[in-house]
């Protein structure tokens, strides 16, 4: 069993979701070249056809420069796929129809909600704090489980550090490959963070706008205290409350198993140093345990953001406060004003107006994006493998999934 605090990047590769998305925000903002364009179909006017959505779907996975891609587009009961690329690099194989992947951070969405219907059962409550629930887990170097909520943990205003210690940034593919198949224990991962000092002051009680950094190790804290207020895991709540019930057959949590249940389409990430794709497809989830462990499918990913945006699985005062955001910190707000955080979920705007709710999920090889209206009635999944190679390629392909995004839900049917 490996230490928490040494080198790796699962961790810090779990937070790309959100920064991805954002950056990829900065290439849409209003005024670009054909806003005029845009601004004439509001959201709702109705989804791309088949041929429209494989068109988009081959330029996203040409400019995004990924092995395979896959998109769902849905419009109320009405859906259109599309896919392009390969399942296994080099093969020809085309990906899979319902594959299953994982789904990185999107996993907070399904951990927040469990939270928010234990507050909403009055088991426990948005104002706790971490010490109350979890007595002596989030204690020194200037960390004080007394100044911090669980509200602050599921908004990333804790002010813990993240567990992914900065020297992550230069793991390489042996790195990967030497520690792919290490357990780690919610506690391991926790401790490393407290390694360090938070990152500032907790968030204020009052309405002023909190500081903000994206943190894994709130939501390692929020699986922890499911845990010790139910006597049951995450997981386990997570597949009582929201899997069975919403009838997410593809939709799990791995544990330790580093492999994925077929079909899935294997993954791929071109590591720092590295000028050829390694295969990523099995790793140990627990890596990343309530942060982003769970596995999905396209179909999953879309009911379960609907029934929530629906109202189907939170009352609705509890649905309201998992929708009131704040601010996203500065470094990724520079270029990209709008976007926004709530309780597990991110709301972005769209160039037409209006805007979509989701989250997103990363992890070596893999990106998922979800985007639904603020009804959960119209959506767009995308699900890609091959990730990696630096600044510039990231920046392209955010860019190239984030217009597909924006033209699939401001775009009228042909």
């Amino acid at each position: 069993m490996k230490k928490a605090t040494r080198k790796t990047s699962r961790a810090r590769l779990a937070t790309a979701a959100v920064l991805a998305a954002a950056v990829a925000a900065t290439t849409l903002a209003p005024g670009a070249a054909d806003a005029g364009r845009r601004a004439a179909a509001a959201p709702g006017d109705g989804p791309l056809a088949s041929r429209q959505l494989q068109h988009e779907t081959d330029r996203v996975l040409a400019e995004g420069g990924f092995v395979g891609i896959t998109v769902r587009v849905r419009d109320g009961a009405r859906t259109v796929h599309a896919r392009a690329g390969e399942a296994q690099w080099r093969t020809g194989r085309p990906v899979p129809r319902g594959a299953r992947f994982r789904v990185g951070s999107v996993t907070k969405t399904f951990v927040a909600t469990v939270v928010l219907q234990l507050v909403a059962e009055g088991r426990l409550s948005l104002d706790d704090t971490v010490e109350r629930l979890l007595p002596g887990v989030v204690r020194g170097n200037g960390n004080d489980g007394r100044l911090i909520t669980v509200r602050n943990l599921l908004q990333h205003t804790s002010s813990l550090h993240d567990y992914g210690p900065e020297e992550d940034s230069g793991a390489t593919a042996a790195d990967f490959e030497r520690t792919r198949f290490d357990h780690w224990e919610p506690g391991q991962l926790v401790a490393g963070a407290l390694r360090h000092r938070p990152d500032f002051p907790p968030a204020p009680a009052d309405d002023r706008e909190p500081d903000w950094n994206y943190s894994n190790t709130g939501y390692v804290l929020a699986g922890m205290i499911i845990e010790k207020v139910t006597g049951r895991t995450w997981a386990e709540e997570v597949c009582d409350r929201i899997v069975r019930p919403l009838g997410l057959t593809g939709t799990y949590a791995p544990g330790d198993d580093p492999y994925l249940k077929p079909p899935y389409a294997r993954t791929y990430h071109l590591f720092p140093g590295s000028d050829t794709w390694t295969d990523t497809t099995a790793r140990n989830p627990s890596q990343v345990d309530a942060a982003a462990a769970l596995v999905s499918t396209e179909r999953d990913a879309d009911r379960f953001f609907a029934a929530l945006l629906g109202g189907r699985l939170l009352p609705p005062a509890q649905l309201a406060q998992m929708r009131r955001t704040v601010s996203v910190g500065e470094a990724f707000q520079l270029g990209f004003p709008g976007l926004r955080y709530g309780l597990g979920v991110m709301r972005q705007p769209l160039t037409c107006g209006g805007d979509t709710w989701g989250h997103g999920g990363d992890l070596e090889g893999f990106t998922v994006r979800t985007a639904l209206t603020a009804d959960g009635r119209r959506s767009v999944v995308v699900a890609a493998s091959g990730t990696g190679g630096g600044e510039e390629r990231l920046l392209a392909a955010e860019r190239a999934v984030r217009g597909l995004v924006d033209r699939v839900l401001c775009t009228r049917s042909e």
